[in-house]
């Protein structure tokens, strides 16, 4: 039978009277209510001023019954929804990163997939929400790794914790002021050219593909061939005309790649993604570029690249490292430890959020066959 609010709101304020302190996961189960039913009354509740709300759980508002200290409250119980675009390609070890912090303190992960779709991101937002998820991980699939104009603030709009993976926001959008993990895309464009100019390479040339890394690879590689007194280079032409097809892309890059070499205008490239690399390297082999002697490649993501059967040297961003340093920061806004986590403490009532943190994680540089040095060296 089901209870009328009035009934609903005794039965919480009994139980979180008698014990102190509830997750929500737990009273929703414990009561048998859905997750969003529940959030609506505890949110009543605590307007009034009957209970204290701190992320994830119910709270007496005595001062007497507090949550134990993140040190020592357990995970069992608590669910981390995850939003992501895919789990394949780059997002498999972002996702296994997570999955392994999460289940290593206890709770558990459940994921939902956007696909790239328009709307799908706050759509499994709110699936997970409503399935009894404490906490949100997103990757929302903003063309160009941060939302435009008006686009977002869904994600800033949660009352659950929320942690951005490898998307940013722009200064002065309200989710700007949420805590993110991301690779520094930028970095890792930048030591791949100065890899490159070590090696002696003068005028090096960038070929991305439309994805949401790309702005962050300009980026670095601008910054970088800036700050190094390198020749500039002829951009791509997919710079500015993004391409129609994975066919016009590649034709694209191969002719802008060749021009350059022919003219002496590039004697080094870097290239995203790996996968692409693997698909040039021989059609630019045909054409009579040879890889590294006329043109050192260094590829980026490194997801493929030692597979190559001339293996690419590669920018690798340590996506399994992304996806557990932002699992861990979650839980640690839940008021669960993690192992190795980053101690940003639970959101305490009446003293506002505690301070949020965006931490980027450095790629790093694996030296092969492709760019003319060896790993030795």
């Amino acid at each position: 039978m089901r209870l009328h609010v009035d009934q609903r709101h005794e039965k919480v304020l009994e139980l979180v009277r008698e014990r102190g302190s509830l997750r929500v996961a737990e009273l929703a189960e414990e009561l048998g209510m859905s997750a969003v039913t529940l959030r609506r009354d505890v949110e009543a509740l605590a307007a009034q001023g009957l209970v204290e709300r701190l992320h994830g759980a119910v709270v007496w508002p005595s001062g007497q019954s507090r949550p134990a200290s993140a040190a020592e409250r357990p995970a069992a119980g608590l669910v981390v929804g995850m939003v992501v675009p895919t789990t394949d390609y780059y997002y498999a070890d972002v996702v296994r990163g997570a999955r392994e912090a999460v289940e290593g303190a206890g709770a558990r992960l459940t994921i939902g997939l956007s696909r790239y779709l328009p709307d799908e991101d706050a759509a499994q937002a709110r699936r997970l929400l409503s399935t009894g998820a404490d906490g949100l991980l997103l990757t929302p699939s903003w063309e160009h790794g941060c939302p435009g104009p008006g686009e977002g603030l869904w994600a800033a709009e949660q009352t659950t914790p929320v942690v951005l993976v490898e998307r940013s926001a722009p200064l002065g959008h309200p989710a700007a002021r949420l805590d993110r993990v991301r690779s520094d895309h930028a970095h890792g464009a930048a030591e791949a050219v100065a890899h490159l100019a070590g090696l002696g390479h003068r005028a090096i040339a960038l070929a991305v593909q439309d994805s949401p890394t790309a702005p962050r690879l300009r980026v670095g590689y601008r910054a970088a061939v800036e700050a190094l007194g390198l020749t500039p280079v002829t951009a791509s032409p997919l710079d500015d005309v993004p391409s129609r097809s994975e066919a016009d892309r590649f034709e694209r890059t191969l002719e802008y790649l060749c021009e350059g070499v022919a003219r002496g205008d590039v004697t080094a490239a870097i290239v995203h993604s790996d996968a692409d690399a693997i698909v040039l390297i021989p059609r630019l082999q045909a054409r009579g570029v040879r890889v590294p002697e006329d043109l050192a490649v260094i590829a980026y993501d490194d997801e493929v690249a030692g597979l190559a059967d001339l293996p690419l040297t590669a920018v690798a961003p340590d996506k399994r490292a992304v996806g557990a340093a932002a699992a861990r920061l979650l839980l640690s806004r839940l008021g669960v430890a993690a192992p190795g986590g980053v101690d940003a403490g639970p959101d305490a009532p009446g003293e506002g959020p505690a301070a949020r943190r965006h931490l980027d994680i450095l790629p790093t540089l694996r030296v092969r066959v492709s760019c003319g040095a060896s790993a030795a060296s």
